[in-house]
């Protein structure tokens, strides 16, 4: 993170677009912000039968594999993979917790973004808890992503600058956000889930406004130079998060090879476009903001995020 920051300003001084829109952002924090620990009934029986994700966005969708299994298989492989989609998002939440931290740190603390950054840090902290218990309610590992992706990850927060670590935030936010949304519209989702995601679209449409914004200044203000390496990175991270969604660990649970089944799931015309579909808002967003073009064009294809 850069150590540019917005000063602090006495009650005479205007507040500038950044400083209105993090005191906006702290007040909707204020009015509603949610503790899944009260909020949520972890002791609630779960419902037999009802999916932990739709089952038409499950990778092996639509392929023989699929259609070789039984009902019960069914539903044991989208639990293990809804943990999966989970486990991964509880990782990357901890790599925004440290870029967040690290902002906060570098900056004024005065000032309304920087206390944004540290409400969004207790947000995610409650986050990151709520889908630990959940996945442990499911009776699942929390498979995460694979050994050198988080290896990797351990680097982000020292690598990623200007538009790569808000890029990278909502390579990690909009995607899950997006098939969160469509569960919550179907009664047929176990409750549990539900209400999970329930709190966290409520809590992350703030997040990913805050980052949306931060995009945009971040790449106004990036030398014409540094744009290449820039658009390189967020390639990068966008192809490591989509392949990593689904770890290739979850297909044991219904007595799958991984390996092969993996290259099954990944020439899935069906899992391809649930892919698309997750991304293609923040892919327009990117493409407004000139980040999706060469040199990582490639990663983006290879990742099923565009064509």
């Amino acid at each position: 993170m850069t150590s540019n920051t917005v000063g602090a300003r006495t009650p005479d001084q205007p507040a500038d677009d950044r400083e209105r829109t993090a005191e906006r952002l702290l007040r909707s924090t204020a009015a509603r912000a949610y503790d899944p620990e009260l909020d949520i009934d972890w002791n609630a029986p779960l419902t037999p039968d009802a999916p932990f994700m739709k089952l038409e966005r499950c990778s092996l969708y639509g392929t023989g594999t699929w259609e070789r299994l039984t009902p019960e298989q069914r539903l044991t492989l989208a639990r293990h993979e809804a943990a999966s989609v989970a486990s991964v998002g509880l990782w990357f939440e901890h790599i925004l917790i440290r870029m967040l931290a690290k902002m906060a740190y570098n900056g004024d603390p005065t000032t309304a973004r920087v206390q944004y950054a540290l409400a969004e840090i207790a947000e995610e902290c409650r986050h990151s808890t709520m889908f630990a218990r959940m996945i442990g309610r499911m009776g699942a590992p929390a498979y995460g992503v694979r050994p050198h992706i988080h290896r990797l990850g351990r680097i982000l927060p020292f690598l990623a600058h200007n538009e790569v670590i808000w890029g990278a935030t909502l390579l990690g936010e909009e995607i899950p956000d997006r098939l969160q949304r469509e569960m919550v519209e179907d009664a047929r989702i176990q409750p549990l889930m539900l209400m999970v995601n329930r709190i966290h679209i409520m809590e992350e449409a703030r997040h990913i406004s805050f980052a949306r914004e931060e995009l945009a200044r971040a790449v106004a203000r990036t030398p014409r130079w540094l744009r290449p390496v820039q658009r390189l990175l967020l390639a990068h991270i966008a192809f490591i998060i989509s392949r990593s969604l689904v770890n290739p660990e979850v297909y044991r649970s219904v007595g799958l090879d991984p390996r092969k089944t993996r290259r099954i799931a990944l020439a899935n015309p069906n899992y391809q476009r649930t892919l698309r579909w997750a991304s293609e808002k923040l892919v327009a967003l990117f493409d407004e903001h000139g980040l999706i073009a060469r040199p990582g064009r490639h990663w983006w294809k290879a990742g099923y995020l565009i064509r």
